[in-house]
């Protein structure tokens, strides 16, 4: 009977220290809308001020084109009836070719307004994700999930470390 009592008791302390110990590791959820939190940080007006100008820039550009080619459309309509062959033919290959170079442009002007933006918003997006891997750090988060990239499948026990994350940033 005495080495029944000693068994439990000895199981108890083992019970109560595994019980412990799993409750030291538990995991620490939290979450974060990364979309409101790059809303509400300095520095994103004044890059979306940039990307307008220079999407503003593009659209000029692309719109004097069109303009040209439709000042030599129109030209070619016109003078067609009175125009050698040799030089229709050449009038023809220089509204093609323009409207190759236009194409390209487009292509190439999307691309490039892409990466623009890509680079544009680079630093912020990084300032955003080191603020939140510290905050993760120094409050002992084992996961943080983005609820405004709908990475997010539940977090009614997590954490909402965003007023965390803005005092780190300043906001």
């Amino acid at each position: 009977m005495k080495n029944l009592v000693k068994v439990l008791f000895v199981l108890a302390i083992i019970i109560g220290s595994t019980n412990l110990l799993i409750a030291q590791t538990a995991p620490k959820f939290g979450y974060i809308d990364s979309n409101k939190l790059i809303e509400n940080m300095p520095g994103r007006d004044t890059i979306e001020a940039k990307i307008i100008n220079y999407r503003t820039t593009l659209q000029t550009t692309i719109q004097a084109m069109i303009s040209e080619y439709q000042t030599k459309i129109q030209d070619y309509q016109n003078n067609a009836a009175t125009m050698s062959a040799i030089i229709k033919q050449t009038k023809e290959k220089e509204i093609q070719d323009l409207e190759g170079r236009i194409q390209q442009f487009q292509q190439t002007a999307d691309q490039d307004l892409q990466n623009f933006q890509s680079e544009s918003f680079t630093p912020l997006l990084n300032r955003a994700k080191k603020a939140i891997e510290d905050v993760a750090n120094e409050n002992g988060y084992t996961y943080i999930f983005d609820a405004g990239t709908g990475a997010l499948l539940f977090y009614e026990k997590g954490d909402n470390i965003m007023p965390l994350v803005k005092k780190k940033l300043g906001i």
